[in-house]
């Protein structure tokens, strides 16, 4: 078998397991990204609207860490599941983390109304969403693998953008679901019956058990991924069974050139799960390439410096667009140039498109920030709706796709987990921060948009170290020469 050819070629292994993936982003984003909407009920409901106070107040600190919950649970998802779903492959891990999201939105929904003060309310929604968040983070990386694994080496990119791109429709549904629920409710609301507002959030959130229940069975029963088998029997390999005719053995220099290795068919069905696992174990443990180490790195940070910028604009309705008379609804539109991004990645590659994102959203933003005082609301909106453009024509979606390309089968599941959650540790530091620095009294708007430039010139700047372009290459072919290398070292 020749592992180029097997590249280019591999094919779907189990009807279209990439429908399940678009499924199952689409709610993951739909469930973290709903707690916007609900968020005002939960107020009205719960901290004095139905006692009829003018101004219900919910506490700022309590609503960060119930907005927080997922991503806290996320971060426990991706690097557990990631694990998982290599040391025990992709067929037995996913679905396992649909279910744990089910479990945990039906307890979301299933709040009692017996617990005594909003307060404890508050935290038991805290509890719930994480566990919600955990099975939701399980899904980036197992996605990610999956897709990459049965997607043709030419369109791997598209496939993962595209993936990707279900985040950018969260919010529409979630608007449209939570205006249709309104008008059911409208003639009891309008008639003084505001508790039924208890009855709105739980539609709200539970509607998402609808697909979600509706594509369990087949995430439960998809096929293993052929590639990850491959993969993970490399470790096992022994040098008699490696011969002169049937390999040639690469230079280390892993992304710079397309390798042309030929290798005979491990069948890695033949292994026991013992053997597997011992194998999986093996090499997260070794010393990884000194190709993959900035690799890492890279990927990790410029995921992070991401979510800094694009949680402390998006989540939340945040001060900073409000202040520039920049609605969120606009922001979430704007998000749909995501699609640009698919079109192009396989012509102009990843690496370039993160660069040239990257830079000109740190032009935007100094602009802005530099002149805040002077410069119009129209220019302001301007020049946010070209950073915005930028933003997601570019590193909202590489910094996803690279990490689930640049990694080998064998250690894919962990390596895009790590990257994922050091990403929502970007989140969650930006949900604490920003709308509390940005005020007056603090450091202001413009100085929170000098830290956005800044974050913008790091990634730009990590990037060109520590960032390889993916586009045409197979990570596992790469893989396998240095396992070659190391084989004909030792012998």
């Amino acid at each position: 078998m020749k592992w180029e050819e097997e590249g280019y070629s591999r094919k779907d292994d189990a009807g279209n397991p990439i429908s399940i993936e678009e499924v199952g982003f689409f709610l993951d984003s739909y469930d973290l990204f709903i707690v916007n909407l609900v968020t005002p009920v939960w107020t009205y409901e719960y901290w004095g609207g139905l006692q009829h106070k003018k101004n219900p107040t919910y506490p700022l600190l309590l609503r960060g860490a119930v907005n927080a919950a997922a991503n806290i649970g996320n971060i426990i998802g991706q690097l557990s599941f990631g694990f998982l779903g290599d040391a025990f492959g992709r067929k037995f891990v996913y679905g396992k983390e649909m279910i744990i999201m089910i479990v945990g939105l039906i307890l979301v929904i299933s709040l009692p109304n017996s617990i005594p003060t909003p307060t404890l309310k508050m935290w038991y929604l805290f509890g719930f969403r994480v566990l919600m968040g955990i099975g939701i983070g399980g899904d980036y990386p197992m996605s990610a693998s999956i897709v990459a694994e049965r997607s043709s080496l030419r369109n791997r990119g598209r496939m993962l953008g595209w993936i990707f791109s279900n985040q950018g429709w969260d919010t529409l549904a979630g608007s449209i679901v939570t205006l249709a629920i309104l008008g059911c409710f409208s003639h009891a609301l309008k008639a003084g019956h505001y508790n039924q507002l208890d009855a709105v959030w739980r539609i709200q959130i539970g509607v998402a058990l609808v697909p979600a229940f509706a594509i369990l069975w087949q995430g439960l029963t998809m096929l293993e991924s052929k590639k990850y088998l491959q993969s993970g029997g490399l470790s096992t390999l022994k040098s008699s069974s490696i011969t002169d005719s049937t390999s040639t053995v690469g230079t280390s220099s892993s992304f710079n050139k397309h390798p042309t290795t030929e290798v005979r068919d491990a069948d890695s069905n033949e292994l026991s799960n013992t053997d597997r696992r011992a194998s999986i174990i093996e090499a997260h443990t070794a010393p990884p390439s000194r190709d993959y180490i900035p690799a890492s790195g890279g990927t990790a940070l410029s995921w992070f410096l991401v979510d800094v910028a694009f949680y402390g604009l998006n989540l939340n309705q945040s001060v900073p667009l409000a202040a520039i008379d920049f609605s969120k609804g606009k922001t979430d539109r704007l998000r749909s140039w995501i699609f640009f991004t698919i079109y192009f990645i396989e012509i102009l590659g990843r690496r370039w498109i993160q660069m040239q994102g990257f830079l000109v959203c740190a032009l935007m933003f100094g602009i802005i920030a530099g002149d805040y005082a002077h410069l119009s609301t129209a220019g302001k909106i301007v020049c946010f709706t070209i950073a915005q453009f930028f933003f997601n024509f570019g590193p909202n979606a590489t910094t996803f796709i690279v990490p689930g390309e640049v990694f080998p089968s064998r250690v894919r599941g962990f390596a895009h987990g790590v990257s994922a959650a050091t990403g929502k540790l970007g989140a969650i530091l930006s949900g604490v921060l920003f709308n509390y620095l940005s005020r007056p009294i603090k450091i202001s708007v413009a100085n929170v948009l000098w830290i956005f430039f800044a974050c913008k010139m790091l990634r730009a700047i990590v990037t060109f170290f520590h960032v390889p372009e993916t586009k045409g290459i197979d990570a596992d072919v790469v893989d396998y020469e240095e396992c070659q290398a190391a084989i004909r070292v030792r012998d």
